[in-house]
């Protein structure tokens, strides 16, 4: 293998696919990142069983070729040199020689005949969404979902495919994220599971612009190519929990706010609701106003807000961090705040469109 490319190209490659690469494995070849050169182009991949990315740049192939590089000692290296021309050699040792201007380095490599190959999706389902609306749709979804492996099917995002609509569902026992998008298109009604961190990758992969990108859903795998990146991840196999019954159904206190004063309002609170184990911030409703408190053994902070209630008065506690990690992704200018007592689950949802996303909270008890 022989050929020439653009530091830039290969540096930006590089950092890419090796987020797809495995830490602290018994096997090698899953640290990896391999080489393919063919024609006109390198293809770099890189795969943990799980997640399995690659990337293709441009490049003057003189002999073609593969291997497979230490991923991240090559990352590393190759950052360094991001503005350089860069050629790459096979010797017969099957070390990679690197030359750039005056210098070159050599590089111990791994065999690719042991690289695990990319399985194939025969006869997929299609779905075709807006960039933009897929990236938007994991970012306001992926922070509900379960990071310990009691329950490992909720490691992963539930998408029911319906009517053009795709729903995202997340929940780690604490709280809950639904989220409502119109796609283009759809082949059937799907239901599918994708992992956390595989949703994580390709929202930080593909571009948010209104282009559209097809996702292929089939052999518990789903595949994403934008043009040069291609994604492919495996799916959760299993039951999700039927989150529609964790849904309350009733509420006896409905209050209309200003997204942006709740969470200003919460950032202030939470400052000393962190020193706190519990991370609590208090919910008084009364009248028209909003009173959130929260306190710790330096101090208390209160927040008065002006609010639009519909029902009775309440008071409430909340982990302030689940709070605030829903009103991180929320754009609207108003939101609803349902609630049905002080020990069950509040609704959050957009005060404009009710049904475009619902995020819910389990309180925390308070004792007066």
């Amino acid at each position: 293998m022989k050929l020439i490319c653009e530091g830039l190209d290969l540096s930006d490659a590089v950092l890419k696919v090796i987020r797809a690469t495995a830490t602290r494995t018994p096997n090698p070849i899953l640290e990896g990142i391999k080489l393919h050169a063919s024609e006109d182009s390198l293809t770099l991949s890189a795969t943990d069983l799980e997640i399995y990315i690659e990337k293709i740049i441009p490049a003057d192939v003189k002999i073609a070729g593969d291997v497979v590089v230490p991923g991240k000692f090559f990352a590393d290296f190759v950052k360094k040199l991001s503005n350089e021309q860069i050629e790459l050699t096979l010797t017969p040792q099957n070390t990679l020689k690197i030359k750039y201007t005056d210098s070159e380095g050599f590089l111990q490599c791994l065999s690719s005949e042991e690289f695990p190959a990319a399985r194939e999706i025969s006869a997929p389902d299609t779905i075709t969404i807006k960039k933009s609306e897929l990236k938007e749709q994991i970012e306001k979804t992926i922070f509900s979902v379960a990071v310990d492996d009691a329950r490992p099917i909720l490691k992963g995002c539930l998408f029911e495919i319906e009517n053009n609509t795709m729903t995202s569902v997340a929940l780690d026992g604490y709280r809950l994220a639904m989220v409502k998008t119109e796609i283009e298109s759809s082949t059937d009604k799907l239901n599918f599971i994708v992992p956390a961190r595989s949703l994580s990758e390709i929202s930080k992969l593909i571009d948010a612009d209104e282009e559209t990108i097809d996702i292929l859903i089939g052999q518990n795998q789903l595949l994403i190519n934008d043009g040069s990146v291609k994604i492919l991840t495996r799916l959760l196999e299993g039951e999700f929990i039927n989150y529609r019954q964790v849904i309350p159904n009733g509420n006896t206190t409905t209050i209309l706010i200003n997204k942006t004063q709740l969470e200003d309002g919460l950032e202030r609170a939470s400052l000393l609701a962190r020193m706190d184990k519990n991370n609590l911030v208090r919910f008084d409703i009364r009248d028209r106003v909003l009173t959130l408190t929260s306190a710790s053994n330096i101090g208390n902070v209160t927040e008065n807000i002006t609010i639009s209630l519909e029902g009775k008065d309440l008071s409430i506690a909340f982990n302030a961090r689940y709070l605030s990690d829903c009103m991180h992704t929320i754009n609207d200018d108003f939101i609803k705040i349902n609630f049905s007592s002080p020990i069950a689950p509040c609704t959050i949802c957009s005060a404009e469109q009710e049904d475009k996303y619902l995020y819910l909270i389990l309180p925390v008890r308070i004792v007066d």
